[in-house]
């Protein structure tokens, strides 16, 4: 029984720590941006504090998934020192517990929290990720992608029966219907060019891309304003969607479909299935990011130097995020395998925590 109180207690301990941090890192960013898209936006038709707030608050959850680890490892590290220095972990240890008894409550809170974090928390933040691109959009317009870090600028070779084209665009919205700030090169069925089209946004319908306030500069003829132009494609929202739709903006409950789609229509699905193994295996990095914690933090707190506990923190946390980028950026091109790509760092992670308590504790 005593056991089991020590344990909640522990646990509970952990779990308000990391949540702390991470919602004093979401007020930081939030503020933040914020001011920041109040500074882009005040001059802008439809602006007010109100809807900004709204905007910022919808994107936060998505902007703070990248969080999520750092959270766990400083307030991993914090737990730790508070427990020591307040000589709770040296009765535990008087008592007959051992490292891996006391660091067994962090883990299992870490294994939750990034359980958490793919069954619902992400879902939710892709859900909000596009309210907030819908709402965003009648204030920033084509600028969009620029000010609100969504998809970046996209480029689509496509087929109609009037011809070939090549479209480009500023910003992707509602699943691929929707696409803000677009130019097209448009060709006949001889290849030869045509006109330019820009407009301030195309919608996709009935196989025909429906363009508001678009010019278009024909050869040899001056150009000529239209409120709606039509341009025939055989694209549908799905393939668009697909071939340009940024992971992290996706579901995890609907990244399968997006692997299974791409590979079905030939194209490279390496980006979704990196993300939807980076999430499976967030659980993992966030076991990495408590053993790592205890292993800055408790032989440290032992002998004093706060100092050392941070930059072993903040050097063991910078490891393991250079690790990620690099494991994402060779899983993203495809050069290896994405599984091992996503795993790696918490696997990494674990070695590394798990070697040095063993050389702490065992010598």
């Amino acid at each position: 029984m005593r056991g089991r109180t020590l344990f909640t207690y522990i646990s509970a301990r952990f779990f308000k720590t990391i949540l702390a941090l991470f919602l004093f890192a979401a007020v930081l960013i939030f503020l933040f941006d914020v001011l920041e898209l109040v500074r882009r936006g005040a001059d802008r038709e439809g602006f007010s504090v109100l809807r900004i707030t709204a905007i910022s608050a919808l994107r936060m959850p998505l902007l703070l998934e990248q969080v999520f680890p750092f959270a766990v490892l400083f307030g991993s590290i914090w737990s730790f020192l508070t427990l020591s220095r307040s000589l709770e972990l040296v009765v535990a240890r008087a008592a007959g517990m051992s490292v891996w008894q006391f660091t067994a409550p962090a883990i299992l809170t870490a294994l939750f929290l990034g359980i958490f974090a793919i069954l619902a928390y992400n879902p939710l933040a892709a859900k909000m990720q596009e309210y907030s691109d819908q709402l965003a959009a009648g204030i920033f317009g084509v600028e969009q992608s620029y000010l609100l870090n969504s998809q970046g600028e996209i480029w689509l070779r496509q087929d109609g029966s009037d011809g070939e084209s090549v479209l480009h665009a500023r910003h992707m919205m509602s699943h691929g219907d929707t696409l803000n700030g677009v130019t097209i090169f448009a060709f006949d069925r001889n290849g030869k060019f045509m006109e330019r089209i820009e407009a301030r946004s195309a919608s996709l319908a009935d196989n025909m891309w429906h363009l508001k306030d678009a010019t278009v500069y024909g050869l040899n003829v001056d150009p000529q304003h239209y409120g709606s132009y039509t341009l025939s494609t055989f694209l549908t929202p799905t393939e668009i969607r697909e071939s340009i739709a940024s992971p992290e903006s996706i579901s995890f409950w609907q990244l399968p479909r997006f692997i299974e789609l791409s590979q079905r229509a030939g194209l490279p699905a390496y980006r979704y299935s990196l993300q939807y193994q980076t999430l499976l295996a967030k659980p993992l990095l966030l076991v990495a990011m408590v053993l790592i914690a205890a292993a800055v933090s408790l032989r440290v707190s032992r002998f004093g130097g706060i100092g050392k506990l941070i930059v072993g923190g903040i050097s063991a946390g910078f490891v393991l995020y250079v690790v990620t980028e690099v494991s994402g950026d060779l899983g993203g091109a495809g050069i290896v395998p994405t599984t091992v790509a996503a795993w790696a760092p918490g696997v990494f992670g674990v070695l590394m925590g798990f070697t040095i308590l063993l050389n702490q504790e065992d010598g």
